[in-house]
């Protein structure tokens, strides 16, 4: 129908490869700008995570998923810390559930209300 006579009967093929590209084109752009803003930035941010993690050491104040503010008394083998909550008081934690380290001589965030 939009095709005229002369250009059907010469034998020259239609432009299918181009159709392909232009098809798959939006996807491969879609999946770039993804890795770009979503996947490559988690993975930097797990890599930073898991070297904050590894680098735990005794005497490190660390704080828990729950929010508790502990000193570092023992690091164990089985992804385990031992931490002093209070003068007399020494817990088991797992490793992976602190939040964030804070090392010897950092001091706590000012609150400023």
């Amino acid at each position: 129908m939009f095709v005229s006579e002369a250009f059907a009967q010469s034998g020259v093929p239609a432009a299918g490869g181009s159709d392909l590209l232009i098809s798959v084109l939006p996807f491969v752009a879609v999946f770039a700008i993804m890795y770009f803003l979503i996947i490559r930035p988690q993975r930097t941010a797990m890599k930073k995570r898991e070297a904050m993690l590894s680098n735990i050491r005794r005497g490190d104040t660390v704080v828990t998923g729950g929010g508790i503010i502990a000193k570092v008394t023992k690091v164990l083998e089985n992804g385990e810390l031992e931490v002093q909550i209070s003068e007399q008081v020494r817990v088991r934690v797992l490793q992976s559930m602190v939040t964030d380290v804070r090392v010897k001589g950092e001091p706590a965030a000012a609150n400023t209300k």
